[in-house]
């Protein structure tokens, strides 16, 4: 069965439209850890001065990632939403660098998920930002 949600989370995850626009790639995903990347395009900059990606992507990169944690997860339900989230920017994203999130979903109740995720550029060993979220968890009558 867990490889059948791995599937599923892996179809809807690329299936997404906002997810697409912002090319964001599904790297690894499997037993409640999912792993995403989003390049850097100039379309996503939220400061032309600095080149600095727009905080909203970033945070629907954390909040994909997440979800994507929350539907690989061997006690998952059929469908998941977020319920909060709440992301903690610690830097700006350096620019020309590629970010991946990496979220790990590390308990389950039956209809509450619960998600901590790390975004970075790869440049530092502060991340880009941090984020905690609650999910739910949708299952068949």
């Amino acid at each position: 069965m867990t490889d059948q949600r791995t599937k599923i989370a892996r179809q809807f995850i690329e299936a997404i439209p906002h997810s697409r626009d912002l090319e964001m790639t599904l790297t690894s995903i499997g037993a409640g850890a999912a792993t995403i990347t989003m390049p850097y395009l100039e379309k996503l900059i939220g400061d032309p001065s600095t080149g600095v990606i727009h905080g909203g992507a970033v945070s629907a990169l954390m909040d994909t990632c997440a979800g994507a944690a929350v539907m690989s997860h061997p006690e998952a339900g059929f469908a998941t939403a977020t319920l909060d989230l709440r992301i903690d920017y610690m830097r700006s994203a350096k620019p020309h660098h590629t970010i991946t999130t990496h979220a790990e979903c590390y308990h389950m109740t039956r209809s509450v998920a619960f998600v901590r995720a790390t975004a970075t550029d790869g440049t530092s060993d502060t991340p880009v930002a941090t984020a905690n979220g609650a999910f739910t968890v949708e299952r068949s009558a």
